[in-house]
């Protein structure tokens, strides 16, 4: 086996394997995002395949009440996917098998009864080289060899995360390098255009968000015009001259926004493509995102299962959702960003998406040189999201302890990624926690 899986990573997913196996039921509980979609979506097929019965809940992120939720399940058997680190001491309470695959970083605590499995236990970058589905493939793998034509659903997580951007590292060009042997899995070169009828792809377009094209139907057609494409072809129906064209044509417009080269080449990244999928693996993560995000997780879940109906659900809820967001994108880039010294942010109670739009707003319009942070209040609770380049990275940010920190200091918590991360604390301190922010990025930054 390739040594990017440590051999102790291995002896630990064999003996959580072996305690699932020993269950007729197993609770499965993963995040809502695509990644911990996938997660999901592989264990319940582990269990199917296995004859176990199994139940699973999406959560939209683990704090007191949902970790209460999962402690209060009932399960003699719990495998958490995609989150689970933060609370490790309180999930080792828990009276029954309790199996934990995660990628986050997470404080050192002594155990009794969880199997605790994250990358960073054995040095892997859990924000590059393994997601949560990655992990929930090797369990996968591990309970039986005969699954690995499921890393196809892990490759969904693994781009729903990002961690193709820079090329494929650690355990997840394991999983490519085995999955691409066993033909599940393979590239396909990446581009600006995106992928579709051009009429509509460009039309709804947020990865890249052309400022002018993105919801602008004049603006598609016009693009279109100039580089010679007709407005009823496909992205596949160009021919060299027009797809080089119309791809100089997009960059030309994303250098004139300020985006960063850093950011054409991600959108212009490696594409995954899944031998028994008709999406490719970006395609597949925007589908489980957008069932996610709207509250349709179980949709989410039967289109990775394979379910027609779902299926065909699964796809209307994402035109709808890239429909929202593309929306919000556009109007969020015509008002701006509010700007302090260290970051910048924006208030998206009325819109919602708040990491979509932060994710956008950080590659596409917003400043280079400051995070952005997204926030939305409802129902006395305020939720905020914050996003990072690579390049803001090298100067000292790092956003799982600014967001952790700034959350605690108005009285609620946060975590994630260095890159991405979350926070939630009471309404009515988004003053605070922003300027907490302000001042914990300014030093993290002066620091370096």
């Amino acid at each position: 086996m390739d040594d990017t899986v440590p051999p102790k990573l291995l002896s630990l997913l064999s003996s959580a394997a072996g305690a699932v196996r020993t269950h007729d039921n197993v609770h499965i509980f993963s995040h809502h995002d695509a990644d911990g979609i996938s997660a999901a979506v592989i264990l319940a097929r582990t269990m199917m395949r296995a004859n176990i019965g199994f139940k699973v809940t999406l959560l939209p992120a683990l704090n007191d009440d949902t970790v209460k939720e999962i402690m209060d399940s009932g399960s003699k058997c719990i495998i958490i996917a995609d989150m689970g680190s933060s609370y490790l001491e309180e999930l080792d309470t828990v009276n029954g098998d309790v199996v934990i695959l995660d990628h986050h970083k997470y404080q050192e605590a002594e155990l009794k009864n969880v199997k605790h499995i994250n990358p960073h236990s054995f040095g892997i970058d859990g924000m590059t080289a393994a997601c949560g589905a990655s992990m929930a493939l090797l369990f996968s793998v591990e309970f039986d060899k005969n699954n690995w034509d499921l890393v196809q659903t892990a490759f969904a997580g693994i781009v729903g995360d990002k961690q193709h951007q820079k090329g494929l590292e650690g355990i997840n060009k394991y999983l490519f390098a085995e999955g691409n042997k066993k033909g599940y899995v393979t590239k396909a070169e990446g581009q600006l255009i995106p992928s579709g009828p051009l009429m509509s792809s460009l039309f709804l377009s947020v990865d890249p968000y052309i400022r002018g094209v993105s919801g602008n139907a004049d603006g598609v057609a016009e693009l279109l015009g100039d580089a010679g494409a007709d407005v009823t072809a496909s992205s596949s129906d160009l021919n060299d001259a027009a797809r080089r064209k119309l791809s100089s044509l997009i960059a030309s417009k994303l250098l004139a926004q300020n985006v960063t080269r850093e950011t054409m080449e991600d959108v212009a990244s490696v594409r995954y493509v899944l031998k028994n999928w008709i999406v490719d693996a970006e395609a597949f993560a925007s589908v489980l995102n957008s069932c996610g995000r709207t509250g349709t997780g179980s949709v989410g879940i039967g289109f990775g299962m394979g379910d027609k109906e779902c299926t065909r659900l699964a796809h209307d809820h994402d035109t709808e959702v890239r429909k929202k967001i593309l929306f919000a994108a556009t109007e969020l880039d015509s008002k701006g960003l509010q700007k302090t010294d260290s970051i910048q942010f924006f208030d998206s109670s009325s819109s919602g998406s708040t990491g979509m739009l932060c994710e956008i707003a950080m590659r596409f319009f917003g400043d280079p040189d400051k995070p952005v942070i997204g926030y939305s209040v409802s129902e006395g609770m305020t939720k905020a999201s914050a996003r990072c380049t690579h390049a803001l990275l090298k100067k000292g940010v790092d956003l799982s302890v600014a967001m952790r920190t700034a959350g605690e200091a108005v009285g609620g918590g946060g975590g994630g990624h260095m890159v991405a991360s979350g926070a939630w604390f009471p309404a009515g301190k988004e003053k605070e926690f922003l300027a907490a922010l302000d001042a914990i990025v300014k030093e993290q930054v002066s620091a370096r």
